[in-house]
């Protein structure tokens, strides 16, 4: 199939210079957004860090003031292009993401120029859209009742193959031990432990849930993952990735092995809630939360 590329302002042309070799390409800068390096939010026991390295996409989640998830990481949408590689938030070794349009709001008031830092009483909501190729992609994050709401939107402006696209990405600490993924009407579907015991980079859960849920030793508190809605194209799988000493990777993993029609459009949301408790009794509470997300959010 043809691709279809575009033309990007900011991307920088490799030349060869007299010596007959090719300079090495620039870092690519972000350009849209406050001149800023880094904004810090907070609302409620939240607490979001932007940056703009990563083309202003989270680079932590914190609860009541204890990181729950590494900055060495990556979050926001990434496309796997055939013939290609990744394209999206921190892979811009293939191609650059540019971003379209970047907007903020602080307890429902668009803010324009924010600062670097933000205090929101109720909420704060972020949203990004970008151009991967012949695809628009549009990311918000919301923080409100000390929970994260995040949706993906990826529209086809042309028709195009994708090995996969996957969302929702955290990078949760390497610290994590545990973890539980959960179908409505069947209960626990899986279970295993996340310490590196082995030694071995590995993907767990690897199927189709609604809900999956980590637990954090270190600040005595959990997460719980619930998809809310997703498209009928393509059905998603959840997985985690087992790194040692680095992370404990969610990836929502989508359109896979897909012919993806022009005309195309469709949204993935995801709510993200945490609860703190002993390791010995964060299963049953992690899944009372999970129930909780299914009705109330």
């Amino acid at each position: 199939m043809k691709w279809f590329c575009i033309s990007f302002v900011a991307a920088v042309v490799l030349s060869v210079d007299g010596s007959g070799t090719c300079p090495a390409a620039e870092p690519f800068q972000p350009n849209r957004g406050p001149d800023h390096d880094r904004i810090e939010v907070r609302c409620g026991k939240l607490t979001l860090l932007l940056r703009k390295d990563s083309q202003w996409t989270p680079g932590r989640f914190d609860y009541q003031g204890k990181a729950m998830t590494t900055e060495a990481s990556a979050y926001g949408t990434v496309f796997q292009v055939p013939d290609v590689g990744f394209i999206g938030t921190r892979h811009l070794e293939n191609e650059p993401e540019p971003l379209t349009s970047l907007s903020f709001f602080v307890d429902g008031k668009e803010v324009a120029q924010p600062g670097k830092k933000i205090e929101a009483q109720k909420s704060f909501r972020f949203v990004r859209e970008s151009r991967i190729r012949q695809f628009r992609l549009k990311c918000e994050w919301e923080l409100r009742e000390d929970r994260i709401f995040e949706t993906a939107t990826v529209e086809a402006v042309e028709g195009g193959d994708l090995e996969y696209i996957y969302h929702f990405m955290h990078a949760w600490k390497p610290s994590v031990t545990a973890y539980l993924a959960g179908v409505d009407g069947e209960g626990i579907v899986d279970r295993g432990d996340l310490r590196d015991t082995d030694g071995e980079r590995k993907f767990v859960i690897n199927r189709a849930v609604d809900w999956a849920a980590v637990y954090e030793p270190d600040s005595g508190q959990f997460a719980v993952s619930r998809l809310l809605s997703e498209p009928e194209e393509g059905k998603s799988t959840s997985k985690i990735w087992k790194v040692p000493n680095a992370y404990r990777k969610y990836y929502l993993t989508c359109l896979s092995k897909s012919s993806v029609p022009a005309g195309y459009s469709g949204t993935w949301k995801m709510v993200t809630a945490f609860g703190a408790c002993q390791e010995t009794g964060w299963e049953g509470k992690a899944t009372v939360v999970a129930e909780e997300l299914q009705t109330n959010h």
